[in-house]
């Protein structure tokens, strides 16, 4: 009986002893006290450095491995004038580190030049070709930035032709590492630097701080909040102090470039958040490499004016906006392809869709919207016509390694690399299906029916009075926010839904009103919009939310950003008097066929015996029942007959049964019911009734035993008794039902006689008086009540109240 959330919550566990010591000692509210000990930071110092740690937290450079060697190279080149090569990648983390790299040569006085490889036409990584070329030029020495650790062929071309290398990466290493000059990466086995999570551009400006020390600029800062956070990582330790110093300087910033990218963005003014560099700056970054050449994007960072890097910005964003159409092109035809492949078995463990033609540049975001919809590990290739070579993008769920999938399968791919959450690879279209059965078989004994169920987890489970505008407040000293730092996920049960709207483009977005124990706040679920369908007046949620501010004309007031909801109630939707019930039914059944969150409860329509079934067996996958005094229900259709009702999660009522115990059956008949959907007319006056009382029985009594005496005819007695008492036949042919039951009259063959001597007899002491009150009150709520009413009686009814 639910609206069904998307994920399994995970609520964490909280110490409360610690979280009110913590509390105490930094002067700070108890929610952020407890998002801070279920984070791990118990310890009161440990807090204070998380919520106001700065730059001087950081570790020293020269603690990575292969630094010291790092240094000298580069040193001795810029002093013997040699020329650098500064080889980057075509992401915006490869963009930053690159661009950072340059900004660091023209520092130093170094002859340099960068190279980024076209995603499309050369794909990841170094090419001896390029290489080749700049040996040529007379480059001997050569800076890789966010690549090189797998390049393990190119280096020893390097070696052979008398270039040095120097690799700074931060990609997983492979069991062959090349034979560099040195390698710099935090991930080495061997390197004992305190901190693994480091972007190819912290690994960048690690090295900036070895060689130029005190005289790092603090704006390159910038630069690694925008390619740490682009690239997903860790938002703790290092990390956490430079995006946090880079994302403050953004909004003065002294890159042109980023200037006009927050423009370009919607930016205006205040701060710059990590979900502005994530949403607003990094696909236009990244749209560069995809779409045209990362060069592009690394123009417009390295700008000197604002005026030419608001030209390149507006060139970037709309590529950015050619991306977003090409993605939603090749997204619709992976699915189509998917479902044709799986129209007689389940979705494998592992998705591999491939298409001729499909840009190489974009396939990560498809399998990133694949996975999203399906929930397992998918990978997206792009095959060249003309050579076949396939180039694609992996993403992936928890509990499953794509870097250690892809590893097995090295002997079927030309090229590979990555992390356990996303990767990359290329290989020939003749080894997709040998690569996908490779796949099946790692995933098999890896992967079961838990891990493709979402998990969602929940810092805190508090209440709206929990929710102030000082607590919020708070709550942003843990920006900024992103991987391994969410923004805190509150639980928050039992809100009364008390407004629901749909709101921007399409009805696109939700926004609720919610209150608990008199408190209202506004509560606003982006991209579902549709499930306003699912939600009815005053319905009890439990929801997943994130704290926010809202700010209005200078009102400040508390906001929950929804990220899942759950209805744990049978739900009533009130569409009683529809003049067209039966259109009204096939619109609202089309709706909730394309929500996932309506469960797998089958849809069945109910309605009287006499009525005409055959316009409602048209519609396709309704199951078609009636009323029946002994079973509650019974099956119509063939479709009713071959699944039952136990199935049924959504009801239609066209018409209300004439008994309570057939709408208590039917209840009974349909345990698993969810949904709800009222659309039968309101009784005609003919059969129209209302709750008996004594007087009212003593009158219609009276008026028998003047007319019946003798016996009178049952139609002529009724039509009397209706014009006397205004009451409706149905009405009265119920009252005569309880005279006789009480055996003060016969009915038999159409004739009523009074008995001229019946015994004493209360009227509550009648089955069918009571039956008739229970009814009347029955049909007074199903007809006229309001939807939390009937609400509140189904659930009576189902917890076995009724």
């Amino acid at each position: 009986m639910l609206l069904h959330a998307k994920s399994r919550w995970e609520v964490l566990p909280v110490d409360v002893n610690s979280s009110r010591e913590l509390a105490d000692q930094l002067d700070i509210s108890p929610l952020l006290a407890s998002l801070l000990v279920t984070r791990g930071m118990e310890d009161a110092r440990q807090a204070e450095l998380f919520l106001n740690g700065d730059l001087t937290e950081q570790h020293d450079p020269l603690l990575l491995s292969g630094m010291g060697e790092a240094v000298s190279r580069i040193r001795r080149a810029i002093a013997e004038g040699e020329r650098i090569l500064i080889y980057g990648d075509y992401d915006a983390d490869g963009v930053s580190s690159t661009t950072l790299m340059i900004y660091l040569m023209r520092r130093m006085g170094a002859t340099y030049d960068y190279y980024i490889p076209h995603r499309t036409k050369e794909g990841y990584g170094l090419h001896i070709p390029v290489l080749e070329h700049f040996h040529k030029k007379g480059y001997s020495l050569i800076i890789t930035v966010d690549t090189g650790i797998s390049a393990v062929e190119q280096i020893a071309y390097a070696n052979s032709v008398g270039m040095d290398v120097v690799v700074t990466d931060h990609h997983e290493p492979p069991a062959i590492l090349p034979e560099a000059c040195t390698l710099v990466n935090p991930k080495l086995p061997y390197c004992t630097y305190p901190f693994k999570g480091l972007a190819g551009v912290g690994v960048a400006y690690k090295l900036a701080q070895a060689l130029l020390e005190e005289d790092t600029p603090q704006a390159w800062t910038e630069l690694v909040a925008l390619g740490t956070i682009a690239d997903l990582m860790p938002l703790t330790d290092e990390n956490r102090v430079m995006v946090k110093a880079g994302l403050a300087s953004m909004a003065k910033s002294s890159f042109p470039g980023i200037t006009a990218l927050l423009g370009i963005a919607g930016w205006s003014s205040g701060d710059v958040t990590s979900t502005t560099v994530a949403f607003g700056l990094a696909p236009r970054i990244n749209a560069s490499g995809r779409m045209s050449h990362a060069n592009r994007a690394v123009a417009l960072l390295t700008a000197d004016s604002l005026e030419e890097a608001e030209d390149t910005a507006e060139e970037l964003d709309l590529l950015n906006k050619e991306r977003q159409m090409l993605v939603d092109e090749i997204t619709q035809e992976a699915l189509a392809q998917l479902e044709q492949q799986t129209q007689d078995d389940a979705l494998p463990d592992v998705i591999v869709v491939a298409g001729t033609g499909w840009n190489a540049g974009v396939v990560g975001i498809v399998a990133s919207k694949l996975l999203e919809r399906y929930y397992r590990p998918t990978i997206v290739l792009g095959i060249n016509p003309e050579t076949g070579e396939c180039k694609g993008s992996a993403r992936s769920i928890p509990g499953f390694d794509m870097y250690e999938a892809l590893t097995d399968c090295a002997d079927l791919l030309d090229h590979f690399g990555g992390h356990p959450s996303a990767a990359g690879m290329s290989l020939h279209q003749s080894r997709i299906e040998p690569f996908k059965e490779r796949l099946q078989s790692f995933a098999a004994p890896r992967l079961g029916p838990e891990h493709f169920v979402p998990v969602m987890q929940i810092d805190l489970s508090c209440s709206l009075q929990e929710v102030t505008l000082q607590a919020i407040e708070q709550l942003e000293g843990l920006a900024p926010f992103g991987m391994a730092n969410a923004c805190p996920k509150l639980l928050l049960r039992g809100l009364k839904l008390l407004e629901c709207r749909q709101m921007g483009t399409d009805g696109k977005h939700l926004k609720l009103i919610v209150a608990q124990n008199g408190k209202t706040v506004e509560a606003v679920a982006f991209g579902k919009g549709a499930l306003s369908t699912l939600l009815t007046e005053e319905a009890v949620l439990d929801i997943v939310a994130e704290a926010s501010i809202n700010e209005w004309k200078g009102s400040r007031k508390p906001q929950l950003m929804i990220q899942d909801l759950t209805v744990s109630h049978i739900q009533v939707f009130d569409y009683r008097d529809s003049r067209r019930p039966l259109q009204q039914l096939e619109e609202i059944y089309h709706k909730l066929m394309n929500l996932p969150a309506c469960g797998s409860g089958l849809p069945a329509v109910v309605v009287n015996p006499a009525t005409d079934v055959s316009a409602i067996g048209q519609l396709k996958n309704m199951q078609v029942w009636v009323y029946d005094k002994k079973d509650g229900v019974r099956p119509v259709n063939g479709r009713a007959q071959g699944t039952g009702s136990h199935g049924v999660g959504t009801l239609f009522v066209l018409e209300l049964p004439d008994t309570r115990q057939s709408w208590q059956g039917m209840l009974s008949a349909f345990a698993g019911l969810e949904r709800l959907y009222l659309l039968h007319p309101r009784r005609s006056a003919q059969e129209k009734i209302e709750r008996p009382s004594r007087d009212h029985f003593k009158q219609v009594y009276g008026l028998i035993h003047r007319q019946a005496a003798q016996g009178f005819r049952e139609d002529e007695l009724l039509a009397a008794l209706a014009k006397r008492t205004g009451w409706s036949k149905r009405m009265l042919l119920l009252t005569l039902g309880v005279f006789e039951e009480l055996g003060f009259l016969v009915r038999s063959s159409g004739i009523v006689k009074l008995n001229p001597s019946p015994a004493k007899q209360a009227l509550e002491t009648s089955r069918r008086y009571r039956e008739l009150e229970l009814l009347a009150d029955m049909e007074q709520l199903l007809e006229y009540g309001r939807v939390p009413e009937i609400t509140k009686w189904m659930f009576a009814h189902n917890q076995g109240a009724s």
